[in-house]
């Protein structure tokens, strides 16, 4: 800085604090005995001005603060436990507020801006939002031990026929409910009727006593305590009809680092526990509303 625009400032700050802070002559400056019991204060405001810079940049990059998150409730505990471990490992700077949100209130909370990122089923309304790779889970059935399906290693749907399904209510996904049933009648199954529900003790009630099955990717059947219960058990599909489609989305233009932290996160916790697999291959990917495509 030029020497007059210089001695301008400090006269300003020495009118500001009432004090000498310089005593000046034509030959030198020096320090007042003012300007430097003052000169600590000094020193510490400068560093807490660059610690404001600092943390002002942390928040911008994704870094700091904090990050509004959700998965659906079909997750195993095993993968939430994953999801926050990994997100931790990278950004301990970042408070993650972790809800269970079904698809159809994640994408409310997209539009309100109360969510920063989130796990979704897909076919799903993706406008608005940018994604990553989509997962692919299959499902297997929970069944009663005494049926004559659970003698197969690999259950047809057609063999199911007589059974109750239990399923998630249709208002939280709308498009992949109606997928799952499309594809139930496809394969040669069309439930007398579906019962609603997703928790563990419900759904293991309902197929211990009410004649119902149910669908869950093998990673999330301890959720319900077929390996337990030997009145319950699992089975694969036989030709893996069905299947959980995940990937993680966030508002378009809005993916900073901690959402793309939480993202792999996810991504590789589901790989890891879930055996879960990349659905499509790796080129872009163009998702149009209730439904997917490659193009």
């Amino acid at each position: 800085m030029a020497q007059p625009p210089l001695s301008q400032r400090i006269q300003r700050l020495e009118r500001e604090l009432g004090v000498r802070l310089f005593e000046r002559t034509s030959r030198q400056v020096t320090i007042t005995k003012a300007g430097t019991l003052l000169l600590p204060e000094a020193r510490a405001l400068l560093d807490r001005a660059e610690s404001l810079r600092t943390a002002a940049r942390r928040i911008r990059d994704g870094d700091s603060g904090l990050l509004r998150a959700a998965l659906t409730p079909d997750i195993s505990g095993e993968t939430v436990a994953a999801v926050l471990s990994g997100f931790r490992s990278r950004h301990a700077g970042v408070e993650l507020e972790l809800h269970e949100l079904s698809t159809a209130q994640q994408l409310a909370r997209f539009a309100a801006r109360e969510l920063d990122v989130g796990l979704v089923h897909h076919p799903c309304d993706v406008t608005g939002l940018d994604f990553g790779p989509v997962l692919h889970r299959e499902l297997g059935v929970l069944l009663p031990q005494t049926a004559a399906a659970a003698a197969h290693e690999a259950v047809p749907l057609a063999l199911l026929t007589g059974f109750d399904l239990a399923l998630f209510p249709r208002a939280d996904a709308p498009a992949l409910y109606d997928d799952v049933l499309t594809a139930c009648a496809r394969n040669g199954y069309t439930p007398p009727a579906v019962r609603h529900g997703q928790g563990a003790g419900f759904v293991r009630g309902l197929i211990l006593t009410a004649g119902v099955v149910a669908f869950t990717p093998r990673d999330a059947r301890q959720a319900t305590a077929a390996d337990e219960d030997p009145a319950i058990t699992w089975r694969p599909l036989a030709g893996s009809p069905l299947a959980w489609r995940h990937c993680v989305a966030w508002p378009k233009g809005r993916g900073d680092t901690a959402v793309r932290a939480f993202a792999d996160a996810v991504h590789r916790a589901l790989r890891e526990t879930a055996a879960a697999r990349t659905d499509l291959p790796d080129r872009p990917l163009h998702l149009r509303p209730a439904a997917e495509y490659l193009l």
